[in-house]
């Protein structure tokens, strides 16, 4: 496992999202109300380079640091939730590779991910396990030098359009179900059969139906590393620090909302202060703290990485379990906040305020990964912490 901090590159050679987040905002409204994939902001971001950025720079990446991803995700979540989760999502997978796969054969095809600009998507639930990730109940089977993997998972986001998936499963048929690994599943050698419907509130570009899904494929896509520590080491990290990113996004988005009502609403006065900027105000101020928690954790992550140590404390998974929870509140009470201020123009599905989307994209957080289960596993994590 490559344990060393992403290296600085030139400005020249940083990823540019600003194509990527224009095509994003523009057809924001048609995937929410559609249910599609956000299609044009995924090819724009393909032909910006955002889908390799995160890969090793010696495989064709960019080796972008978190907190470049995470600026990124922030952007993209502004524009398009549902396209700003499919990069924050995707990355999650690529850094996996990054950290854990770059050696090898499995090196040879993160180079053909980075050089093609493929898509990641994960399934990491499965229908038996309660959404529990880190057990499995198929389990991949040796055919020479393939392996035979079938899995019902009731989650893929946007499956149907990704070039791999990576999948958790049992390390072979006797092992234990805490006994995982990672598999790089290609399209190419992948069969997906659905077996469930994505007509949901919010993220409904995220295309999350579920599927069973059958692959046979070459055995170096295993990746070598055990699955607890890809886990504990990138996959949780990156997703918290990178979803919190896109939430705050939602949040950037309502504000700006809000402050344009509350700014038009003081011309009306003859420029004076209106009673709802005393309001818009004391919105900034959790808004300003929802801002600086995910800062201060993405910092956390990126000091980690920096250390090369291969496992975290169990003082940093709680501190990124937190980010989750708390952002997908705040959120929530940002957006919801917004919409008191904006009235019944921020109630109009026609109003350019309209906080419609946005207000349904921002209760997801909380249900995508379970805030309960998240609670449940921290209730362990401090019985296990020493020390403060």
């Amino acid at each position: 496992m490559t344990t060393t901090s992403a290296p600085i590159v030139s400005d020249s050679a940083r990823p540019d999202a600003s194509a990527a987040v224009a095509a994003a905002a523009a057809a924001a409204d048609d995937v929410d109300r559609n249910s599609r994939f956000p299609s044009e902001a995924v090819d724009a971001m393909r032909s910006a380079g955002l889908l390799s950025c995160s890969l090793p720079d010696d495989l064709g990446g960019k080796s972008a640091s978190i907190t470049e991803l995470a600026a990124i995700a922030r952007a993209l979540g502004s524009a398009c939730s549902s396209a700003g989760m499919v990069f924050a999502m995707h990355h999650t997978q690529a850094l996996s590779l990054r950290w854990h796969g770059s050696g090898g054969d499995l090196g040879d095809l993160t180079r053909k991910i980075a050089i093609e600009e493929s898509l990641l998507a994960s399934a990491t639930t499965e229908i038996s396990t309660g959404g529990d990730v880190r057990t499995s109940s198929c389990a991949v089977v040796a055919d020479g030098d393939h392996i035979i993997l079938e899995k019902n998972a009731p989650v893929i986001s946007y499956g149907q359009y990704a070039d791999y998936i990576c999948t958790t499963a049992r390390r072979s048929p006797d092992s234990a179900p805490t006994d995982q690994v990672l598999v790089v599943c290609p399209q190419s050698d992948t069969e997906l059969e659905k077996v469930g419907t994505w007509d949901v509130l919010g993220f409904r570009g995220t295309c999350s139906p579920g599927f069973l899904l059958r692959t046979r494929t070459a055995a170096s896509n295993v990746v070598p590393a055990e699955y607890a520590t890809i886990s504990a080491h990138t996959m949780l990290p990156t997703s918290h620090t990178l979803w919190a990113s896109v939430w705050l996004g939602i949040a950037d988005a309502a504000i700006a909302k809000a402050r344009k009502q509350v700014r038009a609403a003081a011309r009306k006065a003859g420029n004076s202060t209106p009673p709802q900027a005393a309001k818009l105000a004391d919105l900034m101020v959790i808004h300003q703290r929802f801002a600086s928690s995910v800062t201060q954790e993405v910092a956390r992550y990126e000091a980690f990485l920096a250390t090369g140590e291969p496992e975290p404390t169990v003082g940093f998974t709680f501190a990124l379990n937190n980010l989750k929870l708390d952002s997908s509140v705040a959120v929530v009470d940002v957006v919801a906040g917004a919409l008191a201020l904006c009235g019944i123009s921020g109630y109009r599905e026609d109003h350019p305020a309209s906080m419609g989307r946005l207000l349904r994209d921002s209760f997801g957080p909380q249900l995508m990964v379970s805030n309960d289960r998240i609670r449940a596993n921290n209730a362990h994590l401090v019985l296990a912490q020493r020390g403060t």
